[in-house]
């Protein structure tokens, strides 16, 4: 039976972080409050909230970190998502090129890259590391693989990045197996990177042959000669909330019913069988929408 809030809201996804350890600095990154990599969960603790959440009729995971291929055991935990859950991973490719195939084989099916910038200098300040060229092997090598379709994530920051968009729609459009993700930076302390997408949209609105909308979240997709661009803008969308099926897990073990909040998390750390789906079931019903 699929788990369900009170507001009638499916919970199907489970977003797991596997480290707060990353080997870039960007400069927009808050690594959602996580610091402590001694505190990092097993891969042993991981797979028994796969397990959990598989009861439950989770049917899709995501791991995230940090940067979760800095785990050595990191096909070992892919490998304990059962065959008939999607799995799926969010990295910033730098590491990626070297273990696409190895990831492929204990059952990823596809990967997002965070990618900020196609020039090199560019993407040196964001970063703070000179890995453009890492990144960019590791898209063609995922591609290679068969960890499709890669979605590029690129998170728009203003005065930086935000004139590369139609560089981005000219890579993207060159590879069918490509889809381009245009996130909005969460205006937290009055970030001086934030940029506000309402108008962004719009220009892609007006320029796309077709626009579909997406069932989770009801995000649009917009599609331009050739090129997919999705717009994720989780602040200014009471979509985002409404139609939210996810519960999240940190590094550390705990369930977060909200990415938005940090006062409800449930410490599910060691625990297995019926106790853990129980906790499971507490979060779900944690759950409300941050914007109503």
């Amino acid at each position: 039976m699929t788990l369900r809030d009170s507001y009638n809201r499916p919970v199907t996804n489970l977003r797991i972080s596997l480290t707060p350890r990353c080997n870039l600095s960007c400069i927009y990154c808050h690594r959602e409050g996580e610091k402590d990599p001694r505190r990092e969960m097993s891969a042993e603790e991981i797979g028994e909230i796969i397990a959990a959440g598989a009861d439950l009729g989770i049917r899709s995971i995501k791991f995230t970190g940090g940067e979760p291929l800095l785990r050595s055991d990191l096909a070992d935990i892919i490998a304990t998502v059962p065959k008939g859950m999607e799995c799926s991973l969010t990295t910033n490719g730098t590491l990626l090129a070297d273990t696409a195939f190895d990831l492929r084989d204990a059952g990823l099916k596809r990967v997002n890259v965070s990618i900020d910038s196609l020039d090199r200098d560019t993407y040196l300040r964001i970063s703070g590391k000179d890995l453009l060229p890492d990144v960019m092997a590791g898209i063609d090598t995922a591609i290679d693989a068969g960890l499709t379709p890669v979605k590029l994530n690129m998170v728009v920051l203003d005065g930086i990045n935000d004139t590369e968009i139609d560089r981005f729609l000219t890579y993207v459009r060159k590879n069918p197996d490509l889809i381009l993700q245009l996130i909005e930076l969460m205006d937290f302390n009055g970030c001086p990177y934030h940029s506000d997408l309402s108008g962004l949209e719009q220009d892609l609105a007006s320029r796309s042959r077709e626009i579909l909308t997406r069932r989770m979240h009801h995000r649009k997709k917009y599609c331009i000669d050739n090129a997919e661009v999705e717009v994720v803008r989780p602040l200014h969308n009471t979509e985002f909330c409404a139609f939210c099926n996810r519960l999240r897990v940190t590094s550390d073990g705990k369930l977060k019913p909200c990415l938005l909040r940090t006062e409800n998390h449930v410490d599910i750390r060691g625990k297995k069988g019926e106790e853990l789906r129980e906790m499971f079931r507490e979060a779900v019903r944690l759950r409300e929408p941050f914007y109503k």
